[in-house]
């Protein structure tokens, strides 16, 4: 069965745009494709209605908010079948931005950022190890992120 939802070129490039900027205004969107403001309102609203649009996000850059530390945590579980419970119960830890069920060595790899290296300490033994289910952790430090950018589907400079 095909799970393809398919789109016109119009389409994509309305979301190609919003991808990279999701507050660019529809009337922005529709100068550059050169289509009026209300096709550009009623195909974002047909891809909310298909489930393509699921929102909207800002970035923020949380340095500049004290949280200095990014890092990425391999979750070995006891059982695989274990994988709803944890991810229910890491979804209630907020320093937890990111979990994947994953094939490899992990079964599970998340995302965390903390303010310091006390508080990943504080997050992963007092939240994280003391969920049932949780084998155990190994975590890796981010130094730097050096990509972080929307899947690019299109080229809208043609």
């Amino acid at each position: 069965m095909d799970k393809t939802i398919h789109l016109d070129d119009t389409d994509r490039k309305i979301l190609a745009i919003l991808m990279q900027d999701a507050q660019t205004p529809y009337r922005d969107i529709a100068e550059k494709l050169f289509v009026s403001g209300g096709t550009v309102h009623v195909r974002i609203k047909k891809m909310r209605e298909m489930g393509i649009i699921l929102g909207s996000q800002i970035l923020v850059d949380y340095d500049k908010l004290g949280y200095d530390i990014s890092a990425f945590l391999g979750i070995y579980l006891d059982k695989s079948s274990l994988y709803d419970e944890v991810a229910t119960r890491l979804n209630d830890i907020p320093e937890i931005v990111g979990a994947n069920y994953t094939t490899g060595l992990y079964n599970i790899f998340a995302k965390i950022i903390c303010r310091d290296t006390n508080h990943l300490k504080e997050v992963l033994h007092d939240k994280i190890q003391n969920i049932p289910g949780i084998q155990r952790t190994e975590t890796f430090i981010s130094l730097q992120e050096s990509i972080n950018r929307p899947l690019r589907m299109i080229n809208l400079d043609d």
